[in-house]
C-alpha cells in the first residue's frame, strides 16, 4: 500500500536484480545500479485494502547509531493449518533522498515453516548522467535490526528477486534456522533512487507446518598440508552465488587449484552464509579461510580469516564514526582488516574510513586498471609517511595503526571470465595454516603477482653478511653500501623498476622472452629509506608505465 503521512512524501519499498561490471575492473559491487535507458515498468498503483493486502501505518524515521533508517508499519498474518500458505503484498514508493535502510516489519505467528519474499521495482528512464533505481534486500528475524546484527538472517543486495528462509534450508546468502514467532523485518536498501522515485512491490508468503531440523554447520579446517616455511599463493577476495557472484563454491575451489593457489578467503558481500558450505571443498592442497566483504556506502573492507560463523555489520557510513567498532570485532574474531579497491569508481566503493584500522590494503584488484595505479601511488605515499613518522619497523607484529601498512592483491572474481588468482598474494609463511598465513600478510612478507607463472626473490644485503627480505629491515649504518637483488621468472618482456621513498630510481631493460632475469642495484640507507620492486608489462604508447605483472612489499634500509 502506498504510504502517505501528513506533510510528507510518499514512501515504501521494492528490489532490483541489478548488475554492473564496473568498467572491467574485475571487482564488482553487489549492486550494479540500474541507470540510463532501462525499461520503465511503471509505478505500482495503490491497492484497495482487503484481507490479503497489508496496510502500512505511520512511518518512523530514526537513527540507530549508524546510518539513518526508516521503519514502516507492520504486515500481519493470522495463524493457519499446516501446509497452508498465506500471502500479503505491499506496494509503495520511495522518494529521492530516502534513508540508507528502510525496514518492513512482518508479524510472524506460531506454526510457520517457511518465509518467502519476492520483490520488484520500477526502472524509469532517466537523463544521461543521472542514477536510476536500484534497491537491495535482506532479512532480520525476531531478534531485531539493532546495529551489530544479532537478528541478521541474510542479505542478497541486488543479486536476487526472491528469497526464502526455513529451519533446514535457505536461499544462498541467507542463514537457515528456526522460524520463530515475533516481529521480523524485511530490510530494503535504496542504493540509488531516480528523480521520479522508486516504486516497489513486495510479496510475502508464509508456509505453515512443522519445522525441519537445522543442519549443524561444518567448517573447513584451519590447516592444510604445507611445505613448512615457504611461499604460499592465495586469493583473498572472491564471490560466489552466496552473494552477487555466479560461481558455485565448487567452481571456485576447482579454479583456485587450477590457478596454483594454496589458499583462498571466502568474502561474500555482507553475509557469512557461505561459511558452513566450504568444508567438503578444502583439502591438503587448499586452505580455505572464512571472512566477508563488508560493503558499506563509503567503501568495502575484506574481513580476512575470521572465526567460522562471524558476521560483520555494514549499516553505517564514515560520518557515523562506527567503523572502529567493527574493525575491532574483525580482529577479536581472529581476522585481518583489509580495505578493498580503495580508489574504485563505482558508487560507494571508494574507501572513505581512513587507514588507521587497516592490517593491509588491497592495492591491486582484478584486471589491472587506472584505479589500481592510483591505489599503488597512494599506498607508496603511505609508506613514505610511515618512514617520516617512525612507523617503518619492518613488520606488523603490533596492532593496526602502529606500523606500516602492507599491500595485497586479489581477483575479486564474480563470474567467468573473471580470473581467479589474477592477481594473487604470495606470502612467506611458516606453514599453510590460518594463523601463519595471516601473520605473513600482517608482517608484509609478501608480493603480488598476476599469476602463478610469476615468481620473485627480492633481498637486500650489507657488506658484513647482513641480509633482509620482503617486509623486513636491513639494519645497517646510513653510509653502508647496500646491494638490492631481484630474481624473476615467468615475466617475458617485462621491465623491472625499483622504487624508493624518492620515487623510481632504477628502470631495467625488458626481460628476455624466457621471462627470467636477475637485477642488482646498489644504494645506501641514507639515499633510500626503503626499496620495493615492480614488474611492468610493455606499454603501447605514452608516458604512463605498463600494467603491473608483479610488485613487492618494501625492504626497509637503515637502523
Amino acid at each position: 500500500m502506498r504510504l502517505t503521512t501528513p506533510g510528507s512524501s510518499s514512501m515504501c519499498e521494492d528490489h532490483h536484480g541489478h548488475e554492473e561490471d564496473h568498467r572491467g575492473h574485475g571487482h564488482e559491487d553487489e549492486h550494479g545500479t540500474a541507470r540510463g535507458n532501462d525499461q520503465d515498468h511503471g509505478h505500482a498503483p495503490a491497492p484497495a485494502r482487503d484481507p490479503d493486502r497489508a496496510g502500512i501505518g505511520r512511518r518512523a524515521v530514526f537513527v540507530t547509531g549508524a546510518a539513518a533508517a526508516l521503519t514502516l508499519g507492520s504486515v500481519s498474518f493470522a495463524s493457519a493449518a499446516p501446509r497452508q500458505r498465506r500471502t500479503r503484498t505491499v506496494r509503495g514508493t520511495l522518494p529521492p533522498g530516502s534513508p540508507d535502510f528502510v525496514y518492513v516489519p512482518v508479524e510472524i505467528p506460531r506454526g510457520v515453516r517457511e518465509i518467502h519474499v519476492a520483490y520488484t521495482y520500477d526502472r524509469p528512464t532517466v537523463p544521461a548522467g543521472t542514477q536510476g533505481n536500484a534497491l537491495d534486500i535482506g532479512l532480520f528475524d525476531e531478534r531485531g535490526t539493532d546495529l551489530g546484527g544479532r537478528g541478521f538472517r541474510g542479505w542478497s543486495g541486488g543479486a536476487r528477486t526472491e528469497l526464502y528462509v526455513r529451519a533446514d534450508a535457505a536461499t544462498p546468502g541467507y542463514v537457515p534456522g528456526p522460524v520463530r514467532p515475533g516481529t521480523w523485518h524485511i530490510a530494503l536498501g535504496p542504493y540509488t533512487v531516480a528523480p521520479q522515485g522508486l516504486s516497489y512491490e513486495i510479496t510475502i508468503t508464509l508456509t505453515y507446518g512443522e519445522q525441519g531440523e537445522t543442519p549443524r554447520p561444518a567448517y573447513p579446517p584451519e590447516r592444510a598440508k604445507g611445505r613448512g616455511r615457504a611461499w604460499y599463493r592465495g586469493d583473498c577476495h572472491l564471490h560466489s552465488e552466496y552473494s552477487d557472484g555466479r560461481y558455485t563454491l565448487a567452481e571456485i575451489a576447482e579454479l583456485a587449484r587450477a590457478a596454483g593457489l594454496d589458499f583462498i578467503n571466502s568474502s561474500e558481500h555482507n553475509t557469512h552464509s557461505a561459511h558452513a558450505h566450504w568444508a567438503d571443498l578444502a583439502g591438503d592442497d587448499l586452505l580455505i579461510l572464512l571472512g566477508e566483504e563488508v560493503t558499506t556506502r563509503n567503501g568495502h573492507v575484506v574481513a580476512l580469516g575470521t572465526d567460522p560463523g562471524t558476521f560483520v555489520d555494514w549499516r553505517y557510513r564514515a560520518r557515523d564514526n562506527r567503523f572502529g567498532r567493527f574493525a575491532r570485532q574483525i580482529r577479536r574474531a581472529g581476522g585481518l582488516v583489509v580495505p578493498a579497491h580503495p580508489h574504485a569508481t563505482c558508487i560507494g566503493c571508494n574507501w572513505k574510513f581512513g587507514f588507521g584500522e587497516a592490517d593491509a590494503v588491497e592495492v591491486w584488484n582484478g584486471a589491472y586498471t587506472p584505479d589500481d595505479e592510483v591505489a599503488l601511488a597512494d599506498w607508496d605515499g603511505m609508506l613514505v609517511a610511515s618512514v617520516r613518522e617512525g612507523r617503518d619497523g619492518g613488520g606488523r607484529a603490533g596492532s593496526a595503526g602502529q606500523g606500516w601498512i602492507p599491500a595485497m592483491g586479489s581477483s575479486d572474481s564474480h563470474r567467468s571470465p573473471d580470473v581467479i588468482g589474477r592477481p594473487q598474494t604470495v606470502v612467506l609463511a611458516d606453514d599453510l595454516t590460518r594463523e601463519a598465513i595471516q601473520e605473513g600478510i600482517r608482517a608484509g612478507r609478501s608480493y603480488v603477482a598476476e599469476s602463478s607463472k610469476v615468481s620473485l626473490s627480492f633481498t637486500a644485503s650489507g657488506g658484513r653478511g647482513e641480509h633482509a627480505g620482503i617486509g623486513e629491515r636491513l639494519r645497517v649504518a646510513d653510509d653502508t653500501p647496500v646491494t638490492v637483488r631481484l630474481e624473476v621468472t615467468g615475466a617475458p618482456r617485462c621491465t623491472v623498476r625499483l622504487v624508493t621513498d624518492q620515487g623510481v630510481l632504477f628502470t631495467g631493460d625488458p626481460l628476455p622472452v624466457s621471462g627470467e632475469g636477475v637485477v642488482e642495484w646498489r644504494t645506501t640507507a641514507s639515499y633510500a629509506a626503503y626499496v620495493r620492486a615492480e614488474l611492468r608489462h610493455e606499454t603501447a604508447a605514452g608516458p604512463l608505465p605498463g600494467a603491473l605483472a608483479a610488485f613487492t612489499n618494501p625492504v626497509f634500509l637503515g637502523r
